[in-house]
């Protein structure tokens, strides 16, 4: 799937758990506040960090926006929780081990005959609305100006 054909689809919803084992549904923030969705390949490896800290970062902006941000990959809960403490990230990692929500989103490539998960980025409005997808760390400033209000 390209950018252009996400956008203006509603997102899946999907179910997983945290780095602490607290589930996460999508359709519990529908009504209520904006979801960015972080697919990364992997904890603690240079780009993931440089995002996820950027994210760090930025939590004002996306607190002062009622916006939630979550981080998505197949690590494990152990290795989330090693990657948030080192770093003290403020974002809740979500761990997809199948990579089923991941592939669901379209962020995921093969690599060889290896399916891999390809940095991707989702914004979700409050209406459920995928309002802006882009590959690779777009700026929070880029994320944040893909928000539509709701009348």
């Amino acid at each position: 799937m390209t950018t252009t054909t996400m956008i203006g689809r509603p997102a899946p919803d999907f179910s997983l758990r945290d780095q602490d084992g607290n589930e996460v549904t999508l359709a519990s923030f529908k009504g209520i506040r904006p979801v960015v969705l972080i697919f990364y390949p992997g904890d603690d490896t240079p780009g993931c960090t440089k995002q996820l800290c950027t994210v760090r970062n930025d939590d004002r902006l996306y607190q002062a926006a009622g916006v939630s941000v979550f981080g998505v990959n197949p690590g494990d809960a152990v290795s989330h929780q090693h990657f948030i403490q080192k770093h003290q990230l403020v974002t809740p990692l979500l761990v997809d081990a199948d990579l089923s929500v991941t592939r669901e989103y379209g962020a995921t490539k093969k690599l060889y005959a290896v399916e891999i998960v390809q940095r991707t980025v989702v914004l979700i409005d409050i209406d459920g609305i995928m309002r802006g997808y882009w590959r690779g760390s777009p700026s929070t400033t880029t994320i944040l100006a893909a928000i539509t209000p709701t009348a």
